[in-house]
């Protein structure tokens, strides 16, 4: 049986900040010893090939299901998808060996929640008490100094909050089993 895997989500309105914290999360467990993997919720789809190569040729022309990449240090598989996975799902599929998965995104499903929200570019949050979600938020990074969430705050202008957010993370973590 493998060992489990952590799965934690970053989430926010785009340029809110949420890969340079998933970066800073990432190397942060890096720097502990963990294996760290990452997801990334895409809302348009991914431009990974480009027209005229081999692989792009295998995949449009060929009608291939999947193609996979192998070169000197990255393996990429290109498949089609008739539905979204859901976050655990990818995981657990993708995901064997790591100690830790950081996803960006995925906003609607029920796992727990960082979320990056900077006043300065959106007037309001993802988070409400309404949200179907909302029990799975356990902490925000914010430029917005007069916030009443029932969870961890952090203000972007600390100095510690790094350390302490990844501990909280690595606490609040869905554990995955096989």
């Amino acid at each position: 049986m493998a060992d489990p895997i952590r799965l934690v989500s970053v989430v926010g309105k785009k340029n809110s900040g949420k890969t340079t914290l998933i970066v800073a999360l990432a190397s942060e467990y890096v720097r502990r010893g963990r294996v760290v993997g990452t997801l990334k919720h895409g809302t348009h789809p991914a431009k990974l090939d480009q027209e005229g190569t081999d692989t792009w040729r295998h995949m449009h022309e060929g009608s291939a299901e999947r193609v996979l990449i192998e070169s000197s240090g990255h393996r990429v598989l290109i498949q089609r998808l008739e539905n979204e996975e859901d976050p655990i799902t990818l995981a657990r599929r993708y995901m064997l060996g790591t100690d830790i998965v950081i996803a960006e995104g995925f906003t609607k499903h029920p796992i727990p929640k960082i979320e990056v929200y900077r006043r300065s570019a959106h007037a309001e949050p993802h988070y409400k008490s309404t949200h179907p979600s909302a029990d799975h938020w356990f902490a925000m990074v914010t430029d917005h100094e007069t916030t009443a969430y029932p969870f961890a705050t952090f203000q972007f202008t600390d100095t510690a909050w790094l350390v302490t957010l990844s501990q909280l993370a690595w606490a609040k973590a869905m554990i995955i089993e096989d």
